[in-house]
């Protein structure tokens, strides 16, 4: 295993640069009482620097969605009576996929049998660069033998708990206590670059691992992950590796948390104040 203690970096920013330079990038998120998350994911995009960021959302929550930040497009999906994307979704998440160079699939998206089949046909996608978090990988877990299904480029942004659903659904064996073996086995076993969140987040992709050094507790807060969702769809989108912008993606994310955290204290420190803060820690990078 190969330890990486270097952090990528971005390359500078042409004079005649236009947005189409700086990636596109689609979230695909929300639903009924959890429009903030696709909100977040998509402001931090923009803060970490791609050049056109979309968020598809359930119809009935993209006026709210819309509202919060002005500087992202939104797409309207079907959305079923419980106010979640809808499998009649799929033609028109297809269509967006194939016009962007980074998509992320997950953050307040809710679980369903319709998501699930959504998430089944996007893996099966050949050149599609795609991150999946939060429920996107609690449905995740519930596909069988996903891994082989597999032809879409995936990072995989589990927390705890969605480590311990995504193990249960790929392996019989105990969950081992070490995150660097959890991380690895999983990343290994479904050809992905993993990224197990907390405190010492780990990256790898099976081969390379990476332990971050940023970040605090305050971060354990709602929103975080959305956050960090963005920053590293961003980060693909403008180029990096998968493997590179997830290993960026979270130092950025953390050192964004400690500038916040130095002006609001660990305990008042909340998402929006990760997402404001996030230029000046690529100021400092």
């Amino acid at each position: 295993m190969q330890v990486i203690n270097s952090i990528p970096k971005l390359k500078p920013r042409a004079d005649d640069g236009h947005k189409g330079d700086y990636g596109k990038v689609c979230i695909i998120a929300g639903s009924v009482g959890m429009s903030g998350a696709a909100a977040l994911a998509g402001r931090a995009a923009l803060r970490a620097g791609a050049g056109l960021v979309r968020v598809a959302v359930p119809k009935s929550v993209l006026p709210i969605v819309a509202s919060i930040e002005p500087s992202f497009t939104t797409i309207a999906l079907p959305e079923d009576e419980n106010g979640r994307i809808s499998v009649k979704a799929i033609d028109a998440i297809l269509k967006t996929v194939g016009e962007n160079d980074a998509v992320a699939f997950g953050p307040g998206i809710g679980l369903s049998r319709a998501i699930r089949s959504i998430l089944e046909i996007l893996l099966e996608q050949l050149s599609l660069r795609l991150l999946i978090d939060a429920d996107g990988l609690n449905n995740l877990a519930r596909l069988k033998n996903w891994p082989a299904k597999r032809k879409a480029q995936l990072i995989l942004t589990p927390h705890p708990g969605e480590m311990k659903r995504l193990w249960s659904g790929l392996s019989r064996q105990t969950l081992p206590t070490d995150r660097r073996e959890q991380a690895t086995t999983v990343a290994q076993q479904s050809g992905s670059i993993v990224v197990l969140k907390g405190a010492g987040t780990v990256v790898t992709d099976g081969e390379k691992i990476y332990i971050n050094q940023t970040g605090n507790p305050g971060m354990a807060t709602a929103g975080s992950g959305d956050v960090l969702t963005g920053v590293i769809t961003a980060l693909m989108g403008q180029g990096l590796s998968d493997f590179d912008a997830a290993v960026l993606g979270v130092h950025i994310h953390g050192l964004a948390g400690d500038i916040g955290a130095e002006k609001a204290g660990q305990i008042s420190l909340m998402a929006t104040d990760i997402v404001e803060a996030l230029g000046n820690a690529f100021k400092r990078v």
